[in-house]
């Protein structure tokens, strides 16, 4: 008998799509927390005639790409932990972490606040002016993890109904009711006897 292709192809899509989401969710949020930590501007700070070098890293800039991408991360393993509607919470606000690192990302790729605040911190003022502004590439790097974020949130999406969920050992816990004690590990007895009545003794 032959395999209709297009249910097999039908049956590995969400398998697929899992794990190209774990792969981009991870790989986005890496990408966003590594970037937070790189120089994202450039100048040099003048005050009477006297030049220092100043710089300002993307967690001076702005603290949101960081903490979306690490509620991300959490969305993106949440996502096995909750089902039906739960789950398509969860990954919505994957998807809108993805969406709002990108947005902050963006927003400081040409910042001079960070830089003007170093400046007078190095210089030892209220205000010293920045001449000579640069920026790096890490802002557009951590632009395109929080893309990986909302690619890895959109899977989650399309496809997340179909995707495993965690053991069910704690439903089966909570079957057991609240009335009936959960087995001695040092009584066999109460081993078997959950045994047989089909539940898990661990």
């Amino acid at each position: 008998m032959k395999r209709d292709p297009a249910s097999s192809s039908g049956s590995t899509a969400p398998r697929r799509a899992l794990g190209a989401a774990l792969l981009s969710g991870a790989s986005g949020a890496a990408i966003v927390l590594i970037s937070a930590g790189q120089t994202w501007g450039e100048a040099e700070a003048a005050v009477g005639g006297a030049e220092l070098p100043v710089t300002a890293s993307g967690g001076a800039v702005s603290g949101l790409p960081s903490a979306l991408a690490l509620v991300g991360l959490a969305a993106l393993v949440a996502v096995f932990a909750v089902r039906r509607t739960g789950r398509v919470v969860v990954a919505s606000v994957l998807a809108l972490s993805g969406a709002g690192a990108i947005g902050a990302a963006l927003l400081g790729a040409g910042d001079t606040e960070a830089l003007e605040d170093n400046a007078a911190e190095t210089m030892g003022l209220a205000e010293a002016a920045v001449t000579g502004v640069s920026h790096t590439g890490w802002p557009w790097f951590s632009a395109l993890g929080g893309l990986l974020l909302l690619c890895a949130g959109l899977l989650a999406l399309s496809y997340g109904r179909q995707w495993p969920a965690m053991s069910g050992r704690y439903e089966r816990a909570a079957r057991r009711g609240p009335g009936r004690a959960a087995p001695d590990p040092d009584r066999p007895e109460d081993i078997w006897r959950a045994l047989d009545r089909g539940e898990d003794p661990t």
